[in-house]
């Protein structure tokens, strides 16, 4: 299929969490087009199967060719584990598609051989060992430790991010034994930037906390450019949609996207 630069990008996750890499896309590249789905009415995604998840990205990504995305991000750690390789295979030549995970070992690889690095992220994500797959794939002679963090994205999606409630639960995952002495940490969830604060207090910014959202941004400026697929011109328009009304969601998105935003409500299955 032949796209157009000035298609636009889309982007998905089980709800809120991908709009920290739908912001930091569109601070790269201010001049795309965004059309988002957050599934609001299923998430969160870290303790679906895989089965489910996979069903769910498919079905999100039909509403996103419906637009004629020229790029498809999967801004899930979860479903980029679980539905990467059919998303990919089922969008075929119609879109071009990316996920978080790719960028984050890219940059592992060039920034953190022989040392220890951590994991934190949804039971899904952990359970499907695709992390410590890939980073003995690298070679590279890395401590490797995860750890689920299933209460995270609960949290966040019921408006804990700021609340001490959160940080203290933060502070109780960051200090099992298992990541004790970790010189970076990746945040295996695109909720987690939402706490990264916390994060780096606990730290007191002597980890290199691994945020997929800044480095998914970047990846995907360089699959734009070698496809000559970049927008250079302005105005841009963004479309969010939800699969199930959440207040939450709807009052974040403006936070991220001041101004006028399109918001939506898309129903998965009526």
């Amino acid at each position: 299929m032949l796209h157009k630069s000035t298609n636009p990008i889309g982007i998905f996750d089980s709800g809120m969490g991908g709009l920290t890499v739908a912001k930091t896309i569109t601070e790269l590249l201010p001049n795309e087009n965004i059309v988002y789905f957050g599934d609001t009415a299923h998430t969160p995604w870290g303790d679906k199967s895989t089965a489910a998840i996979q069903a769910y990205s498919i079905r999100i990504c039909d509403v996103l060719l419906q637009h004629h995305c020229k790029f498809i991000v999967i801004a899930c750690h979860t479903a980029s584990t679980a539905a990467f390789e059919l998303v990919r295979e089922y969008v075929g030549n119609k879109a071009h598609v990316i996920n978080v995970i790719d960028p984050v070992m890219h940059y592992i690889e060039k920034h953190h051989s022989n040392k220890k690095i951590g994991l934190i992220g949804t039971k899904q994500t952990i359970r499907s060992n695709t992390y410590k797959k890939r980073v003995d794939m690298l070679n590279r002679d890395i401590d490797f430790v995860a750890l689920a963090t299933p209460l995270l994205v609960p949290l966040i999606e019921e408006g804990f991010a700021e609340n001490e409630i959160c940080e203290t639960v933060i502070q109780e995952y960051l200090s099992r034994p298992g990541l004790a002495d970790v010189q970076a940490l990746i945040l295996g969830c695109t909720h987690y930037p939402l706490l990264k604060h916390y994060i780096h207090k606990f730290y007191r910014e002597i980890v290199d906390i691994i945020d997929a959202s800044e480095m998914t941004a970047i990846a995907l400026k360089e699959h734009l450019g070698l496809h000559n697929l970049l927008k250079l011109e302005a105005p841009s328009k963004k479309i969010f949609y939800v699969s199930d009304h959440n207040e939450f969601f709807t009052n974040t998105a403006k936070i991220f996207f001041p101004g006028d935003i399109q918001l939506e409500p898309y129903p998965l299955w009526e």
